[in-house]
């Protein structure tokens, strides 16, 4: 007699480990949602690993500041970059000419400085005016092989090729002597035929200043009164975000911003010199190939021995052609 197996008959026992699991993963997963809808709307932020957390965008409160003094083995002193300020885009960029090289620059310019003058926004020609006390001139991109190395090391400072930068200019203030709030780019289209518009300024400190003939930014967004080197500005100096003169430094400033449109935050002024005096070297940087030697259509009349019509040719000249033909009769 076969003997039938036995089942039980109570229910099969669920065990309660898979059930578990799934609780809190789903648990997780509404956690970390919810944290990252809270990251998104700015309400939870990620703490920073430093002490005084990630700065802002205008905070210039968080600006280190460096001293370095200059010697003997090593003129240039360390180099590094500084950002300054977002609105406008700047950046200072330490010992960026040795002391020979402000020193050459200098030499050069002297024997033929002159007032300077500013741009007509109406004419777009060169006018005299109050709001420009300094005496300067140009060097020519380049003239020799100091100036094409300097030519060079802003290029790979602004990553903007050499050819669309305009010839250098060399700029002495004096004790009272000033430059206004203005701005670098053109508002004529006369201006801007060759090259197209400013997009950068480059300026160089040729010599360090006692005190005053701060580059002051009066439109910056930001803190400015949390710099480190305040306490150091002049009155003009603290209208605004200000860099004071350092021989050897560059500033870089854009004139627009990267959508290309042009920044009013750029607007920028000398203040006035106090004590001791002020040099600097400006590098303008056009958006497109800035050409040194402009080609210029010359009207010419004249008139031969024989009494013929007068007649009038158009001659295609390079700009250093015209200051030869402008000492004759054409």
């Amino acid at each position: 007699m076969a003997v039938k197996p036995r089942y039980s008959r109570l229910p099969a026992r669920k065990t309660s480990s898979s059930s578990s699991t799934t609780l809190v993963l789903t648990l997780l997963v509404m956690f970390t949602f919810v944290i990252l809808i809270l990251l998104a709307l700015g309400i939870l932020s990620v703490p920073s690993g430093s002490a005084g957390g990630s700065p802002k965008a205008n905070d210039l409160s968080s600006i280190s500041r460096q001293s370095v003094e200059r010697n003997e083995e090593n003129e240039a002193g360390e180099q590094w970059v500084e950002a300054i300020s977002w609105e406008p885009r700047a950046f200072v960029y330490h010992n960026f000419l040795t002391k020979e090289e402000c020193e050459y620059l200098i030499d050069l310019a002297k024997p033929t400085m002159h007032k300077s003058s500013v741009v007509d926004s109406e004419t777009g020609k060169s006018r005299d005016s109050r709001v420009r006390t300094s005496s300067g001139t140009f060097l020519a991109r380049g003239r020799d092989k100091i100036i094409r190395n300097i030519e060079k090391k802003i290029a790979n400072f602004t990553f903007l090729p050499v050819e669309q930068g305009e010839g250098l200019q060399v700029l002495h203030y004096e004790v009272g002597q000033k430059y206004e709030p203005h701005f670098d780019y053109f508002q004529d289209d006369f201006n801007t035929k060759n090259g197209g518009q400013r997009i950068a300024t480059v300026l160089m400190y040729l010599s360090d200043v006692e005190e005053g003939g701060e580059t002051v930014f009066p439109a910056a967004k930001g803190n400015i009164s949390s710099v480190p080197w305040w306490y150091e500005l002049s009155e003009c100096g603290k209208k605004g975000l200000s860099v004071k003169p350092k021989m050897g430094d560059a500033l870089l400033f854009w004139s627009m911003r990267p959508d290309a449109s042009l920044d009013p935050s750029s607007l920028h002024g000398g203040c006035p010199v106090i004590k001791g005096n002020k040099w600097s070297s400006t590098k303008w940087i056009r958006v497109s190939e800035y050409s040194k030697n402009p080609r210029l259509q010359v009207h010419c009349s004249f008139s031969s021995s024989k009494k013929t019509p007068r007649r009038t040719i158009k001659v295609s000249l390079t700009w250093r052609v015209v200051q030869i033909i402008s000492h004759t009769n054409c």
